[in-house]
């Protein structure tokens, strides 16, 4: 049985790019299993006073949240054989940017996915890529190739 490659997904919550990674990795059939941060934004912005008691200073409650979700997302990325990480086009993730950072100075493989106008301001952080995507299918093919040297069709 082929390994299962352990591949997580971070970055920007607005948009389906995970549902879409996930439909491929399934219809190709790939030995891949994917993780995330918690992908609920109300969630992932309050799970430190939720759990750990109310804070008056935003600051501190946004501080206690950050602390919280790293402890999955510091696990998971280290745990990780890969990183994607997507950028989208609304938000300034700057917790992508950390991620990626963070994937990068653990040697992580990194692929980032981005649209083609935000090349320029993810310039270093494409630098520390293995590979940059714009499509969540592209990240599909790019699985695919690294784990069975399969090329998509051509045409």
């Amino acid at each position: 049985m082929a390994q299962t490659w352990n591949v997580y997904l971070s970055g920007e919550i607005h948009t389906d790019w995970r549902e879409r990674i996930e439909a491929g990795v399934k219809a190709a059939g790939l030995p891949v299993a994917l993780t995330s941060p918690v992908t609920d934004h109300d969630s992932s912005d309050d799970c430190g006073v939720r759990i750990l008691g109310a804070e008056s200073n935003a600051f501190w409650h946004d501080h206690k949240g950050a602390k919280v979700n790293a402890l999955r997302t510091r696990t998971m990325i280290g745990d990780a054989d890969l990183v994607v990480v997507r950028f989208g086009e609304k938000y300034k993730q700057w917790n992508a940017a950390f991620d990626a950072g963070y994937a990068a100075a653990l040697g992580k493989p990194l692929i980032v996915l981005h649209p083609p106008e935000h090349q320029h301001a993810l310039k270093e952080v494409d630098a520390a890529a293995l590979a940059v995507a714009e499509e969540p299918e592209q990240v599909v093919q790019i699985l695919d190739y690294a784990i069975n040297g399969r090329l998509p069709k051509a045409g």
